[in-house]
């Protein structure tokens, strides 16, 4: 588990999904599918602050790194995922430096960061504080989103923050941002895509994307992104019984 970040920052390709079903159950058949790492998402499914931490128990009964995708920039947010266990966590919506920094703060020990000491359950409940302190810093992923015009514009100052792991592109955000939705804005939004890949790799980031499937991971990997996020187990299960009852019609 422990190797999670070092696969990330090192540029090798990991693949994972978001989790949006909120039972102990999705995450276990997922954890069992031989994905690297899944991502709880708490942004935008009814995932609340005490269902992720069982969440994060049914990873961890397959050895499967749970990273969370906390709902807001409030270091409160992260710092219950990160005291619940998670391997890591995904900030939206981050438009300038100065948010950047605040994550950092929120997801790191001094005297990289501000984040508080707690009895939780990454610390076996406070009884093994001093073992998670000293790997903490080294072992957690801090991915953040860029995914707004605002962010565009000042992806060098974002890339540069230290502390941040891995930049994240949300395509349909920034689509809609940057108003190129749609098959008429694929090519601005391409565009936009390798602009924050090519920054973020220039000053030494890991570079994530989400795709609704794999047939463009390829041409996003010569890009330089190594960090999937591969749909959503809601996506993957209606499209799965969509197609086995399609099967089943024409059989």
């Amino acid at each position: 588990m422990s190797s999670f970040r070092k696969k990330c920052i090192g540029y090798e390709r990991v693949i994972g999904t978001f989790a949006a079903i909120p039972h102990p159950v999705a995450i276990e058949v997922i954890a069992a599918t031989g994905l690297d790492f899944l991502c709880i998402d708490s942004e935008h499914s009814q995932i609340d602050r005490e269902l992720i931490e069982n969440l994060i128990r049914a990873a961890d009964a397959h050895r499967v790194p749970a990273m969370v995708r906390v709902p807001s920039h409030a270091p409160e947010w992260a710092a219950s995922a990160l005291d619940a266990g998670a391997a890591g966590v995904l900030v939206p919506r981050v438009s300038t430096a100065a948010q950047a920094k605040a994550a950092v703060m929120a997801t790191r020990y001094p005297p990289i960061g501000e984040r508080g000491v707690g009895p939780g359950r990454a610390s076996a409940y406070g009884y093994r504080i001093p073992d998670y302190l000293r790997v903490a810093n080294e072992s957690l992923v801090l991915a953040i989103q860029i995914e707004t015009a605002e962010g565009l514009a000042n992806v060098d100052d974002i890339v540069a923050v230290d502390g941040v792991d891995v930049i994240f592109v949300g395509p349909g955000d920034l689509s809609v941002s940057i108003d190129a939705l749609g098959p008429a804005g694929a090519e601005k939004l391409d565009a936009a895509i390798t602009k924050i890949a090519s920054a973020a790799r220039k000053a030494g980031k890991a570079v994530g994307i989400f795709r609704p499937s794999a047939d463009d991971v390829q041409k996003w990997s010569e890009a330089g992104i190594t960090f999937v996020m591969l749909a959503s187990d809601t996506m993957f299960l209606g499209a799965s019984l969509a197609a086995g009852a399609s099967a089943a019609r024409n059989a």
